[in-house]
């Protein structure tokens, strides 16, 4: 049927007066949100189910140089963490607030060393094992407070300064090497070993090479312990394949791409469900283990690294000063015997 032409020409005075479809409005990129102690940014819907709209960052202590390492020992739901700047490991309990652990930790000449201890972990005995980071060695404190060294050297060459360590299920320990704790990193004339490592640290004692990296920091097992996920300092996170003859398939995991954002990447932990908590430029990017960015949380300061403790799902982070907290609903696995 053919309009009358006064209907098309009203037609047309409509279409002229409205133009073009409009183009759909972008949605604005999500926004950090106050919560406590610092924000969380909520980027994916999956976020909620880890971290509650409700969760607040708690400050629990402050006053420190560069709190690092923290593990939660469960028979006595107290927190153990790292100074990097002094030589001592602190503790810290919901009854008693933060004191001296053990101090001093090294003695004697540390020309050209950083005195730190740094990574922690607790065995299935309850044995607290500790990146010796100034003396470049991996040691345990066994049930009578003696130390044992668990290993100094690989392939005939002193470590550099181990930094960060992870726990499996049956023992097997997994560390990473860097050169942070020698004066000069890399240029340091204490340094014997030519590269920066990962290594798996068997039960029997053989310590075995699974990767050089550029600058290895923090290190993470997959709760199927099958991916070993590496956090580079100047670099991108990392995942490698598991397996009983190494680490292969290294590849890039997650890498920020953003030139304005500035910092670098140290401890990680992973939850029951295998997402990834990784600390980074900006705070603690929590990531699917797809490799998809969820959200991120925000102390006030700068996170270094990261516990899981109570109940599995309270989060401890070290940043800087202080000691801070936050509520989760996700669940993470605590090292050590179960609590009783």
């Amino acid at each position: 049927m053919r309009l009358p032409l006064l209907a098309l020409l009203c037609l047309g005075v409509v279409a002229a007066a409205c133009g073009p479809p409009a183009e759909p409005e972008s949605a604005a990129p999500p926004m950090p949100a106050p919560s406590g102690e610092g924000t969380v940014l909520r980027v994916d819907p999956r976020f909620d189910g880890l971290v509650p709209p409700d969760s607040r960052i708690e400050k629990l202590a402050g006053g420190f140089m560069f709190t690092e390492g923290p593990v939660w020992v469960r028979a006595e739901s107290r927190l153990l963490f790292s100074e990097v700047r002094d030589r001592h490991i602190y503790q810290w309990t919901a009854a008693e607030g933060a004191s001296v652990f053990r101090a001093p930790w090294f003695e004697g000449d540390l020309t050209g060393r950083n005195p730190t201890p740094n990574g922690l972990t607790i065995d299935s005995r309850g044995r607290l094992v500790i990146c010796e980071h100034g003396n470049r060695v991996v040691a345990r404190i066994e049930a009578d407070g003696t130390r044992t060294v668990l290993a100094d050297s690989y392939d005939g060459k002193r470590l550099n300064s181990p930094n960060d360590i992870d726990i499996a299920a049956d023992g097997t320990l997994y560390f990473t090497d860097p050169s942070y704790g020698l004066d000069g990193y890399e240029e340091s004339p204490l340094r014997e070993l030519d590269y920066n490592g990962v290594y798996r640290l068997h039960t029997d004692g053989r310590l075995e090479l699974l990767a050089e990296e550029d600058a290895p920091n923090g290190i993470a097992l997959s709760p199927d312990e099958r991916t070993l996920y590496i956090a580079n300092t100047r670099g991108p996170w990392k995942a490698y394949d598991l397996g009983p003859d190494g680490a292969t398939n290294g590849r890039v995991f997650y890498a920020i791409d953003d030139p304005a954002v500035t910092g670098g990447h140290d401890g990680m932990k992973v939850d029951l469900a295998g997402n990834v908590f990784a600390t980074g430029p900006g705070g603690i990017w929590v990531l699917s283990p797809e490799g998809e960015h969820l959200g991120t949380i925000s102390p006030t300061e700068a996170p270094a690294n990261l516990a899981w403790g109570d109940d599995g799902r309270m989060l401890y982070i070290t940043a800087r000063t202080g000691i801070y907290r936050i509520r989760l609903t996700t669940e993470g696995r605590i090292p050590g015997p179960p609590a009783g």
